[in-house]
């Protein structure tokens, strides 16, 4: 915003109010050298199954002081100040918590905890376990939620990694994930596929599971396998989603709220090196495709992004891209690199947020510019041009190394509405994890 502003940066122990009206470069600047505030929302406590990782987060569209937030193993967290303060519980439902969370509001202000099942309470020993994907609501801001909602049942098929979208206009719900015919076998003749759900009643039933891709892959968990599927609405209710698979991120769209979809997925980008690949400290990575869409009646309004990092660049060079179309993904613009490091280091575990009030896209990730051993920093980088060229900057007071041997988690997340910005990371001290976020607001 130019004109007159107000920003709090955190510096030591001094709260400091700057108000002035800055041109455009200089409010730059000073957005890329503000420090913001770290807030801890949760942290392992003794006798937790696992530590808090692979955390989600969202910022209640109608009111943005509400904002809840997820991690594994069946952990939930509420804000009723903006994300300074937070209190937590422990997730329960019939068909059991597993993990690989997911947080997200309707512009009611309706709040979805989306999850794995383990319904015996057994977890791995038990073939039960990845039965559906379970949808749990809160109409009360995350302070309690409903028994919640199975999705794909499909027995003895396994249901995983799992997210999220709506139409604001229809109030329609879309889930998109991935159904192993058996989660990490090694057979030829077990397939995944990506598989898509509706619902039209705000999350009370659903639909049945509707495979939507082309091409099937393998049930290893690896490049091989179609994984990542992050749903997306357009300004006319289209639906989007893209997923990865064998070295390329393809794409797949629906102009009927789902119904019907493209007989030929469309391949937008090669995935240099495939979604998994290894970084040092981590004990698995990925750069599965996340899909946004441009819908703030902007500039750039119906302007579909897909956002992905990849190690095209070499292993020890691992980057953060962003691709775009302005043609419903028929094509799309050639990548731009999101990270403005120079060759060499890695950044990776990206998410994105596009402000649906302002058109800005925000992208969070994990950064080791500034080191070179595995000390890791978290940056965020934002777009006002349509993702045409981005701001980088480090939002992570201090960097940590993540321990051997612990479950670190596959992603990250954050949570942009009307200049207000929510990021959310795992931190590692040792074996020790914990959940944080950054008080980012831009208005």
């Amino acid at each position: 915003m130019i004109g007159k502003f107000k920003i709090m940066a955190i510096i030591g122990c001094s709260i400091i109010l700057m108000q002035c009206t800055p041109s455009l470069n200089k409010l730059k600047k000073l957005e890329s050298e503000t420090i913001h505030q770290n807030v801890m929302i949760g942290k392992g406590e003794p006798g937790m199954r696992l530590g808090p990782c692979e955390p989600s987060i969202f910022i209640n569209p109608s009111n943005t002081k509400h904002v809840v937030a997820g991690s594994v193993l069946n952990n939930f967290y509420h804000s009723h100040d903006g994300g300074l303060t937070w209190e937590s519980g422990i997730l329960e439902s019939s068909m059991g918590v597993f993990g690989d969370p997911v947080i997200y509001a309707d512009q009611k202000g309706n709040f979805y905890f989306l999850h794995l099942s383990d319904p015996s309470g057994k977890g791995w020993s038990d073939p039960s376990l990845l039965d559906r994907i379970v949808i749990q609501k809160s109409t009360d801001n995350g302070r309690t939620w409903n028994d919640g909602a199975g999705i794909g049942k499909n027995d003895p098929k396994d249901q995983d990694k799992e997210w999220i979208c709506s139409d604001p206009k229809s109030g329609n719900l879309y889930v998109t994930w991935t159904e192993f015919d058996k989660y990490g076998s090694k057979d030829s003749l077990d397939r995944s596929r990506i598989l898509f759900s509706k619902s039209t009643n705000y999350g009370e039933t659903w639909t049945d599971g509707m495979p939507i891709n082309q091409f099937e892959g393998d049930c290893i968990d690896d490049d091989m396998t179609t994984e990542g599927a992050v749903p997306a609405v357009g300004p006319n209710g289209e639906v989007y989603v893209a997923w990865g698979y064998d070295r390329k991120i393809y794409f797949d769209r629906s102009k009927d709220a789902g119904n019907t979809w493209l007989e030929n997925d469309i391949m937008v980008v090669e995935h240099g090196g495939g979604w998994a690949f290894d970084i040092p400290g981590i004990g698995r990575a990925n750069g599965m495709p996340v899909t946004g869409v441009d819908c703030s009646g902007g500039s750039h309004n119906g302007r579909i992004y897909i956002n992905y990092s990849d190690q095209k660049n070499g292993v020890n060079d691992t980057d953060i891209w962003l691709i775009y179309s302005d043609d419903d993904g028929s094509t799309w613009s050639e990548p731009v690199r999101v990270n403005d490091d120079a060759p060499g280091k890695h950044q990776f575990f990206n998410w994105m947020s596009v402000d649906q009030k302002t058109g800005s896209i925000y992208v969070v990730f994990y950064d080791r510019r500034d080191h070179d051993d595995t000390n890791t920093d978290v940056y965020l980088a934002w777009s006002d041009d349509g993702g045409d060229t981005f701001i980088n900057k480090k939002i992570s007071i201090t960097p940590f190394v993540p321990g051997a041997g612990i479950f670190f988690g596959d992603y990250n997340n954050i949570s942009a509405h009307d200049g207000i910005i929510r990021p959310i990371w795992t931190r590692a001290d040792g074996t020790d994890l914990s959940i944080w976020t950054a008080i980012i607001n831009r208005k």
